[in-house]
């Protein structure tokens, strides 16, 4: 249910919610089904259902018992503003991250409506960062939702990135990770793509994340962006 974590922008993963559905192009060729499916393979309970959507209330303590402050990427496995997780279950995710104030929480949703509706509900200490996920030029309107929302520290996850982006609007924006699809069928990425979004960070003054090319083999792809790698993050904030 958490683990350390090979995701570049994070340290920890954790999972009180598992399984999901599709909503956009992004999702087509989805890593956490295919791992969801892995598991269940290998007899994991938690994905006995594979990757129907399923909230594990014995998980949600979890970080209350890591000690040592870490970053934290919540629900990698799933989506905490499916439109099937009910609102009291979003609110006991919350409220354990209020607790684990020594902790950084790193929230991603592609469901930014449900993320406005659910806004005036919760509260947003400084230790925990919201983001949504964009892949192309369609799904713009995920970040204007995301500018009405009150956490502290907002971010973009432009991954895996299926088309240019040209002409976002940073304002309000703390920091981007943009990434290309890895795994089997993975959509080419195109370097003007990344380097276009790079240079709009660097007049923003908004801290940019290479995660990676991706394709078959992310590993052999790597990181690097004319030369250099970029792991820029946000300021740390604790809550």
């Amino acid at each position: 249910m958490s683990t350390n974590s090979g995701i570049e922008w994070t340290e920890a993963t954790w999972n009180p919610l598992t399984g999901c559905t599709k909503i956009s192009p992004g999702c087509k060729h989805c890593y956490a089904e295919r791992m969801a499916k892995r598991l269940q393979a290998m007899g994991q309970p938690n994905y006995a259902d594979g990757f129907h959507l399923r909230t594990h209330p014995n998980a949600l303590q979890l970080p209350l018992s890591w000690k040592r402050p870490r970053t934290i990427f919540v629900n990698s496995m799933s989506d905490l503003f499916h439109n099937d997780v009910p609102d009291a279950f979003i609110d006991e995710v919350f409220n354990v991250m209020h607790r684990a104030h020594w902790h950084r929480f790193q929230v991603l949703t592609k469901r930014s409506e449900r993320l406005v509706t659910r806004n005036p509900f919760l509260s947003w200490t400084s230790n925990i960062w919201m983001g949504v996920s964009v892949e192309n030029g369609d799904y713009l309107s995920r970040i204007d939702a995301l500018r009405q929302i009150g956490a502290e520290t907002k971010f973009l996850s432009l991954e895996p990135l299926l088309g240019p982006l040209p002409n976002l609007d940073l304002s309000g924006i703390n920091w981007v990770i943009v990434g290309g699809e890895s795994g089997p069928k993975a959509r080419p990425m195109k370097e003007e793509w990344v380097t276009a979004i790079r240079d709009q960070c660097l007049d923003a003054g908004v801290p940019f994340f290479f995660k990676q090319w991706g394709g078959m083999n992310k590993a052999r792809t790597g990181r690097l962006l004319e030369g250099r790698t970029y792991d820029e993050m946000p300021m740390a904030t604790a809550g």
